[in-house]
């Protein structure tokens, strides 16, 4: 019977055919442990030299790591393995006998060499779980916005702006005015996309281009359709950062909600954060068990969150021994100060208006803040969330746009979103590898995503 790792506790008693790799073997040569993982988990296969015909013996002896198998055996249960079972083996069928020297030994690897090999490395245990948390983390983040009322909504990712001026955006060339006028629709062949006809955008289809670093500003035109929309896919910022928390091509989930003010912005956060974090506690204990996380401080993940305006937190990061100014935008090493002294998620709100973005309402009881909120992770983690109220009034955000050295003209699809039929709404965005390095209790957010894209990197 065919099945997986994942499922042999099924078939106890019962003989079952396994596929996969052998990542490690070891023989007293009468005694084969060959050691087997097939994507949903690892098992040890145990052979018995007297009990297979000579040539199965033959074709594990002559076994070289990472090669792929089929073996059949006999699921019994086994209290000292990880997952109380193993197969009294009866039969191995080799599909291919890898090379010899596979790069990847027992010895220590420095992280250069492991990110060269990340095509292989990610194969080891570690980041087996590692994948299957973030997985867990992008299930519950759907789930979650499906109960809740919020619909999939797709943005682009070649744009012809930025949401917060173009300066760490990867540009690239768009299409000439002359390629433009040649353009033929894809449905027919016959132009009907020429210049001058439906479907034209003349704004974006000449000149430059770049790669988004954020879906916000399109999901506010999607939320006056949906009432409650989020995206979810890659975005990609050229910010010359080497910090442990900073990637150049990121997964981000940006949400936004018609008729949400600031409060009940964070309050939709707060509940998403609490239900990734009990999912990933429920649906993962064995990769987090691999991984070797303390538990505790993920338990103590619960609503409500600490709350601090952003003249509290300067106060306490102040006591702290930290040199912030008051106006200023809290640095990695003051969230990290912050986020050590509590022990749960912290909401750090109403920023200095001069150190965000255009986009962000200003607070009525203070008009030199806005209402906006960063969620910082415990245990040293930092930001893994931003969001805010966004400006609701036509004129005003004309202004703003202004005041922040802005062009108005690419923003005036924008703007339309504030002429016809504007209402009080809010998003935020998370990032998906800061939040898998915090549940993981990673140091760095290159081991959160497969193959990570860094200022030095860009292979494999």
């Amino acid at each position: 019977m065919l099945t997986t790792v994942s499922h042999i506790h099924e078939h106890l008693g019962e003989t079952v055919e396994l596929k996969g790799w052998c990542y490690n073997f070891r023989s007293s040569g009468k005694i084969f442990f060959l050691q087997l993982r097939d994507g949903t988990g690892r098992v040890q296969v145990v052979y018995s030299k007297a009990e297979l015909p000579s040539g199965q013996w033959d074709l594990l002896d002559a076994l070289r790591l990472e090669s792929s198998v089929v073996v059949t055996g006999v699921v019994k249960t086994e209290p000292r393995a990880p997952s109380g079972f193993e197969l009294a083996g009866l039969s191995v069928q080799v599909v291919h006998l890898a090379h010899e020297g596979y790069p990847i030994g027992k010895k220590e690897h420095g992280p250069e060499f492991l990110l060269d090999n990340r095509h292989l490395w990610l194969r080891a245990e570690s980041q087996w779980a590692v994948q299957r948390v973030r997985d867990r983390i992008i299930t519950s983040t759907y789930e979650w916005f499906h109960e809740n009322g919020f619909i999939k909504f797709d943005t682009p990712i070649l744009t012809p702006t930025s949401c917060e001026g173009t300066t760490e955006l990867f540009e690239m060339e768009y299409f000439s005015e002359e390629d433009k006028g040649g353009q033929r629709s894809a449905e027919d062949g016959k132009g009907r996309l020429g210049k001058g006809e439906p479907g034209e955008d003349a704004a974006s289809a000449g000149g430059k281009a770049y790669l988004a670093q954020s879906g916000q500003l399109y999901l506010e035109a999607g939320i006056m359709s949906l009432g409650r929309a989020f995206d979810f896919g890659p975005v990609f910022r050229a910010e010359k950062s080497k910090t442990r928390r900073h990637l150049t091509e990121f997964w981000m989930m940006d949400a936004e909600a018609a008729f949400v003010e600031h409060e009940g912005n964070m309050a939709i956060q707060e509940a998403l954060i609490c239900r990734i974090v009990e999912d990933v506690l429920k649906h993962c204990a064995y990769e987090l068990k691999v991984l070797e996380r303390d538990l505790e401080p993920l338990k103590k993940v619960q609503a409500p969150f600490v709350h601090l305006t952003h003249e509290e937190a300067t106060k306490k990061l102040r006591e702290l021994g930290s040199d912030i100014g008051e106006r200023a935008d809290l640095g990695a090493d003051d969230e990290t100060l912050l986020t050590q002294h509590y022990d749960r998620p912290i909401f750090i709100e109403k920023y200095p208006a001069e150190v965000k973005a255009f986009y962000m309402k200003r607070d009525p009881d203070d008009d030199t803040r806005v209402l906006n909120n960063d969620l910082l992770a415990p245990e040293g983690y930092g930001e893994i969330i931003g969001g805010s109220q966004r400006e609701d009034d036509y004129e005003t955000l004309l202004k703003r746009i202004r005041d922040h050295g802005l062009d108005p003209e690419p923003f005036d699809w924008y703007l339309d979103l504030r002429r016809y039929g504007s209402v009080p709404h809010s998003g935020f965005g998370y990032g998906l590898e800061r939040i898998v390095a915090w549940t993981c209790g990673l140091h760095h957010v290159r081991e959160t995503i497969p193959f990570p894209r860094l200022v030095n990197r860009i292979h494999p």
